[in-house]
């Protein structure tokens, strides 16, 4: 089958790591199951791999991806859950050995992933393959940002800071279908012209003075945002951290942080149960994905230049083989 791996990193040029290549299909372990993938999203989890973040050396190559939808070897259509950790449920993503698929394990940028088998969830047929493939990662970390992390409650302002990517495009319309009045950044003019279209309430270059402060702030930006964030936030507000594609280490400012009451949230992914809860949200509201370009696996390299040189708005989905087919049986 056709893979999409990291054969090395390299922090300075990560597309240097990239490749394409032919491998055997995966073998199951007990209570795993193959899935044939029909289309697998794009994540910056995916980039910072090829520049060596979170990832043992040991491990490569390794098979790229976080994001999957297909078909399961009994026929049925499923949305593949990427947490793997052996505390299933509420605290699975505060497990001990918590990982996701490309970590530990081989990930979904192929023809075929080996998952467990409860992490398997059933794809509503409103949802095309594209779309469902776009939730497991961004989606579903932003879905816990903002409903289970935040503390914030209809009504309530939030800002995200950097329009565009799949989080912030998340953000927006998750945010705006769950009552909150939603603001975002941009440095680009045409992405807080297209988070408006989306339906956010008010867009804003970075480090802008805002008309008002905010109950929570979305960042997945990192150092380039931080004191903005901060500075943002109405006293006893929420700072949610789930990402730093900017650097990870930007001054505390702890005087502003215990005088002004604020909450520093770090949050990653989310449980099995929180993804189901979005997509019942998704069939309720009517909100979709942006899918920012599609295209064949074989294209690969293609999508990661689109997502790090920042162009994108929304998700980069790539189309896995396109024929079911059973594998044959393990020996």
């Amino acid at each position: 089958m056709l893979a999409v791996l990291a054969v090395r990193t390299d922090p300075a040029d990560p597309l240097a790591g990239l490749a394409l290549a032919e491998r055997d299909e995966p073998r199951p372990p007990e209570g795993w199951e193959l899935v044939r993938v029909v289309a697998a999203a794009l994540n910056y989890h995916d980039l910072a791999t090829l520049q060596g973040v979170g990832v043992d050396p040991g491990r490569l190559p390794i098979v790229l991806g976080t994001d999957a939808a297909g078909v399961a070897q009994d026929g049925r259509e499923v949305i593949v859950h990427s947490v793997v950790s052996s505390a299933p449920g509420a605290s699975e993503t505060l497990a001990p050995d918590f990982s996701i698929l490309s970590e530990r394990y081989d990930g979904t940028m192929a023809g075929w992933v080996a998952v467990p088998r409860r992490n398997l969830l059933d794809k509503p047929a409103e949802l095309s393959f594209e779309e469902a493939a776009c939730l497991p990662t961004a989606w579903l970390t932003t879905y816990r940002a903002l409903f289970t992390q935040a503390g914030v409650r209809p009504g309530d302002t939030v800002l995200v800071q950097g329009a565009g990517g799949g989080v912030a495009t998340a953000a927006t319309l998750l945010g705006r279908a769950g009552g909150f009045r939603m603001w975002v950044t941009s440095r680009s003019e045409a992405k807080r012209a297209r988070a408006l279209e989306l339906g956010a309430h008010g867009a804003f270059e970075p480090g802008a003075r805002l008309p008002e402060r905010v109950h929570a702030v979305i960042d997945t930006v990192g150092e380039a945002t931080w004191s903005h964030s901060l500075k943002a936030l109405v006293p006893g507000g929420t700072l949610v951290t789930m990402g730093a594609t900017s650097g990870s280490e930007p001054p505390a400012d702890l005087k502003r942080i215990f005088y002004r009451q604020l909450r520093v949230i770090g949050s990653t992914m989310g449980t099995r149960e929180e993804l189901a809860a979005m997509v019942r949200m998704l069939l309720v509201t009517g909100v979709r994905p942006v899918i920012d370009s599609v295209l064949p696996l074989e294209d690969a390299t293609e999508g990661f230049r689109r997502m790090a040189s920042g162009e994108l708005f929304g998700k980069v989905v790539l189309l896995a083989n396109p024929a079911p087919r059973v594998p044959d049986p393990v020996p």
